[in-house]
């Protein structure tokens, strides 16, 4: 199991890491939010202990943006006590909240608890790697789209609008999100270019492309793949 651990305080970093290699885990390090994002996309990771106050990029933000895609578990650190700072930590997607100083044998018997709930839940590749809605699967490890067991194909271009919006299921995402998260561009008039884009994958997921099931327009704000 690889967890990855990140906190701007060094000697709290390594003691959590002494703590969790210990007990067999492969343990990554982060300092910072943005290093904590770049670690995500480049390793295969279980289970993230995020500390909330860092620089460049707080815990909160950081795990917001490891939210818009994947399912891994979060514990959440910080020095402070207030039940409205354990609130905002797991409304923004934290599955667990621990006040510094902490026991570090409760920290283990927190982590192991989730990743028991983890994988109870399926699979990990399962849980982290497809999505679905209905009968619209995106398996994003075999980068294959299915519609009631039928494979469509898509272009690359079109597999990432439908991922991040299958992923996302039922949320609203405007223009210049998709054009930004796809194009890894600033949106400049980009509305031509993603309404072509939505057609045509609307002509090959949905039966009547004019009355879609899944990929829906919401007037005046954006897209979004109906949760089902």
């Amino acid at each position: 199991m690889n967890i990855l651990v990140c906190d701007d305080d060094k000697e709290i970093l390594d003691a959590i890491s002494i703590y969790l290699e210990n007990e067999g885990y492969q343990i990554y390090k982060a300092l910072n939010g943005i290093e904590a994002l770049e670690v995500v996309e480049e390793k295969e990771i279980h289970l993230i202990i995020m500390d909330i106050m860092m620089p460049k990029m707080d815990g909160l933000r950081a795990t917001m943006k490891i939210r818009e895609d994947k399912n891994i578990p979060v514990i959440m650190l910080s020095a402070k006590s207030e039940d409205t700072d354990k609130i905002i930590g797991l409304n923004m997607g934290a599955d667990d909240y621990m006040t510094k100083p902490f026991n570090p044998l409760e920290l283990i018997a927190r982590v192991k608890s989730q990743l028991r709930r983890y994988t109870a839940l399926g699979s990990m590749e399962t849980r982290s790697n497809v999505f679905k809605t209905g009968g619209l699967v995106v398996d994003d490890e075999s980068k294959t789209v299915t519609v009631d067991g039928e494979q469509v194909k898509l272009t690359p271009v079109q597999y990432k609008v439908l991922r991040l919006l299958t992923a996302n299921a039922g949320r609203v995402f405007s223009i210049d999100e998709i054009y930004e998260k796809v194009w890894h561009e600033t949106a400049y008039s980009p509305e031509n270019t993603v309404a072509v884009h939505i057609r045509k994958i609307r002509e090959k997921i949905e039966i009547n492309p004019k009355e879609p099931k899944y990929l829906k327009v919401v007037w005046g704000i954006g897209y979004k793949v109906e949760k089902i």
